[in-house]
C-alpha cells in the first residue's frame, strides 16, 4: 500500500491560512486533511466549504481530504463537491442513510471513506466495506487537536487490514512520529499529523522523516 502524509488543516495558524496552505503543500506531503466541524456531531467549530475552496485556489495541485464531523454531513456534499474537496470522509456514526450517501459521493466523481470513532466497534463498518475507498480509525475522540493518541484504536486497524488487505487505512488523532509507527504495524498506511507537523519549523524534514518510519 501507498504510504500517505496528510498535515490537518485544523493546526495551522488560522491568522497565517494561506501561506500554511502552502507550506504543507511544500513539505511533499501528499494531501492537505481538511476538518470540518459543525459544533454538534462535536463539541467544536471549525470552517467550512470557503476554506476548502481557498485550498483550491492557491494550491490546486494539492490533494484535498475533507474529513465531515456532521451529523448530517448528506446536507452539505454539493457544496464541500463543488469547493473543490476530492475525497469526502462521513462518519458511520452520522444521522442519515450511509450507504445512500457514499454511493452519493462517488457519482460525484469523488473518493470516499468512512470514519469510525474510538468508541463504536468496528463491527459497524462490515456493511460498508464493498463501497469505500478509504477507512478513516479515528484515534482521539474528535473536536479538538492536540489530543493523545489512543492505542486502544489500534484492533480496529488490525481488523480491517485482515479484511481489506488492499483497502486504503487511515489513522488521525494525536499522530507523530512515534505513533505513526504502532499505527503502520497494526496496518494503516495514511497518517494525519496536525500539531506535531504544523509546530516543526522544517515541516518538510518531518514529514520525510515519518514517511520514512512507516515505510520501514
Amino acid at each position: 500500500m501507498k504510504t500517505q502524509i496528510l498535515p490537518s488543516l485544523l493546526a495551522a495558524d488560522f491568522g497565517r491560512l494561506a501561506d500554511e496552505i502552502l507550506r504543507a503543500e511544500a513539505s511533499g506531503a501528499e494531501a492537505l486533511h481538511l476538518d470540518v466541524m459543525d459544533a454538534h456531531f462535536v463539541p467544536n467549530l471549525s470552517f467550512g466549504p470557503d476554506v476548502v475552496a481557498l485550498a483550491a485556489r492557491i494550491a490546486p495541485g494539492f490533494y484535498r481530504n475533507v474529513h465531515l464531523m456532521m451529523t448530517r454531513p448528506d446536507l452539505y456534499l454539493d457544496a464541500f463537491a463543488k469547493a473543490g474537496a476530492q475525497t469526502i470522509q462521513i462518519h458511520v456514526e452520522a444521522d442519515c442513510d450511509i450507504h445512500t450517501q457514499l454511493k452519493r459521493i462517488r457519482t460525484m466523481g469523488l473518493k470516499n471513506a468512512i470514519v469510525i470513532n474510538p468508541e463504536t466497534p468496528v463491527e459497524h463498518l462490515f456493511p460498508y466495506l464493498d463501497e469505500i475507498d478509504e477507512a478513516l480509525v479515528m484515534t482521539v475522540h474528535p473536536g479538538y487537536g492536540g489530543q493523545k493518541f489512543i492505542e486502544d484504536c489500534m484492533p480496529k486497524v488490525e481488523t480491517l487490514r485482515r479484511m481489506r488487505p488492499g483497502l486504503d487505512i487511515m489513522v488521525d488523532g494525536g499522530i507523530n512520529a512515534e505513533t505513526a509507527l504502532i499505527a503502520a504495524k497494526a496496518g494503516a498506511n495514511q497518517f494525519v499529523a496536525g500539531s506535531y507537523l504544523f509546530k516543526q519549523a522544517d515541516m518538510k524534514s518531518a514529514v520525510d522523516a515519518m514517511r520514512t518510519g512507516v515505510s520501514r
